[in-house]
Formats: structure tokens, C-alpha cells, sequence
């Protein structure tokens, strides 16, 4: 049975620069797959492939067995597959509601207002549903994006560093949230540096290294991977400091 979403030999080329070099991917409903790697490496490239930000050079994404890497990124998230960014997107103006309908509207929702209120509650918004999202804490813009996403009705659902900037007890939020979505049989791909919450959440991980895919399995078959501890972390002691 194939995958809900399956990247088969991305490569990215950028004039002389080789961003992506044959990356393979898949994620199945109720998937929790991490994607890591040191700064450069090709993740947040390999999510705009995904999204159709970017056309790969060679290869193909197929979202149910269907190729979607010639799509528009509007018509890719119609479909389903929907992300978040790394520098968080929100409408800061807009009360929450509004901000977050934007998401539902793109999926022709008839009650746009009510999905947002849905979304809202899903990520813990919901009683601040009267603020602007610029009256809202840095951990709370970063649900919120997340909510304008699931707005969206997403069937994989792209986090592009949820967690970054966030103290313990926000990306402790982060997890439970993941695990919520992932019990839901959201399809979730997620890149992120906080090796506790990849290590924790995580079904899978895959390992980018100057554009090239070094590991895939098991948290805790990458965690111990050697050439995972060289080329993402660096000295080995400091991989089993960050890593454990």
C-alpha cells in the first residue's frame, strides 16, 4: 500500500548548487516523521518542494500515489498537505477568529468562522479568541500558526521548527499537541533542532546532511548513528549531552 505522501530521488539544483541530492521520503496517517539535520542542509528546501514553493530538478512528491510536485502551492494545500514557518506568519491585526478563518477559506470551508473556533480549541487558543495575534505571547503565535494550518484541514501537516525560541514548559505544549494531532491520524512532518522534542515525539527520523539523506529509522537508531553524531552534532560527547 503506498504512502499518504512520498518524496522518491528530490534533487535540487540552484545554478552550481546541489541543495537536495536524492532525498526519499514517506509518512503514513498517524506518522510522526522528524526531519534533522545542521543549518544548510536542505530541510526547509525539502519542505518547499513538498508545499510547491520549489520544483524539484529531478524526482517527484506523490500525495495519495498521485504526483502533486507540478502543482501550485495554493492547489497542493487544497489538497491537504499544508505547513507552517519557521519565522512565524500570523495575521497580527486580526483577531484570532479572523486570522485563523483565512485557513479554512482556502479549503472553500462553508463555516469558516466555526473551523477557526475549532482550531483554536485544538491548540489551547480558545479563550483568547477575542485578541489580536499581536497582543498574544511568542508561544502563542507559534500555536496559533498552527491553528491557521489545521484550519486548513490538513491530512500531513509540515512544522517547520515549532519549538524554536520556546523555553521548556512552551515546547512541552508543542509535544502534546503533536501527540493530539498524531492520535487524530494527522500525518505530521516536522523539522526541528530541539532533540528533545524530536527524540520524544518522533516515529521516525531522517537525517540531511549537505543536502544528502544519511540515516532514516528509529529515534533511537539515529540518535546512535555515527554518522549522524559527526555531521549533526559534532563531537560525540556533545550528540549524547544534546541527544539524551
Amino acid at each position: 500500500m503506498p504512502a499518504l505522501l512520498e518524496g522518491r530521488g528530490i534533487a535540487v539544483r540552484f545554478g552550481g548548487v546541489a541543495a537536495l541530492k536524492g532525498v526519499d521520503l514517506s509518512v503514513d496517517p498517524g506518522e510522526v516523521l522528524s526531519v534533522i539535520g545542521p543549518n544548510g542542509a536542505g530541510k526547509t528546501t525539502l519542505f518547499n518542494v513538498i508545499t510547491g514553493r520549489v520544483r524539484p530538478t529531478q524526482g517527484s512528491v506523490l500525495y495519495r500515489a498521485q504526483p502533486i510536485d507540478k502543482l501550485a502551492p495554493f492547489r497542493i494545500a487544497q489538497l491537504g498537505v499544508v505547513r507552517t514557518f519557521q519565522k512565524t506568519e500570523v495575521f497580527g491585526a486580526l483577531p484570532l477568529v479572523e486570522g485563523v478563518a483565512a485557513g479554512a477559506l482556502a479549503r472553500n470551508d462553508p463555516d469558516p468562522a466555526e473551523r477557526a473556533r475549532e482550531a483554536l480549541a485544538t491548540v489551547g487558543l480558545y479563550g483568547k479568541a477575542h485578541l489580536t495575534a499581536a497582543q498574544l505571547s511568542y508561544g502563542d503565535q507559534r500555536l496559533l500558526e498552527i491553528a491557521q494550518a489545521l484550519a486548513a484541514d490538513p491530512k500531513v501537516l509540515l512544522l517547520d521548527e515549532p519549538a524554536s525560541g520556546m523555553n521548556h514548559q512552551e515546547s512541552r505544549r508543542i509535544v502534546d499537541l503533536i501527540v493530539q494531532l498524531r492520535a487524530r491520524g494527522l500525518a505530521v512532518i516536522l523539522v526541528e533542532h530541539n532533540m528533545h522534542v524530536v527524540m520524544t515525539i518522533s516515529d521516525r527520523v531522517i537525517v540531511i546532511n549537505y543536502g544528502e539523506k544519511i540515516a532514516d529509522g528509529k529515534p533511537d537508531h539515529v540518535r546512535n548513528d555515527a554518522r549522524v553524531i559527526e555531521a549533526y552534532l559534532g563531537a560525540p560527547q556533545a550528540a549524547h549531552a544534546v541527544a539524551r
